[in-house]
């Protein structure tokens, strides 16, 4: 009796060892991660997994954390630090301008932005770039 039991347990199993995912880009710019491969002819990775919900490595202790982090806390305001902030507005604001579908990540989730969250981003940006970037 235990035997079926134990060989049926076992193939239940099976699956979440073998598991296995696939990483590609599509054309404006999206990664996608799904179990099943993408449509032929599209350029793909296979990414390994460990079956359960266990990261495949441990996440850097926070004393490895780069110091550019968004939670490393207040920036000092240098010419070096200025220009890169001044980069990145800019890049933000010539995504935001672009025709392709703009994801951001809010609380863990990604969102495409409709057209009225999209003004709201590049009007925020464009102050924050009038303010930080632009001489007076």
């Amino acid at each position: 009796m235990r035997r079926p039991l134990l060989a049926a347990a076992l193939l239940l199993l099976t699956p979440i060892a073998f598991a296995q995912a696939y990483k590609w880009t599509d054309s404006h710019g999206t990664v996608h991660y799904s179990e099943t491969p993408p449509a032929q002819g599209t350029r793909f990775q296979k990414v390994a997994t460990t079956g359960t919900a266990e990261p495949l490595s441990k996440p850097a202790a926070p004393e490895q954390v780069p110091a550019s982090s968004p939670a490393s806390g207040p920036v000092a305001d240098t010419p070096e630090n200025r220009s890169k902030l001044c980069t990145s507005l800019k890049m933000n604001m010539d995504a935001l301008n672009a025709k392709g579908p703009v994801v951001m990540e809010t609380n863990g989730r990604q969102q495409a932005l409709d057209d009225n969250q999209r003004q709201q981003q590049l009007a925020s940006a464009n102050m924050d770039y009038q303010r930080y970037c632009v001489p007076r």
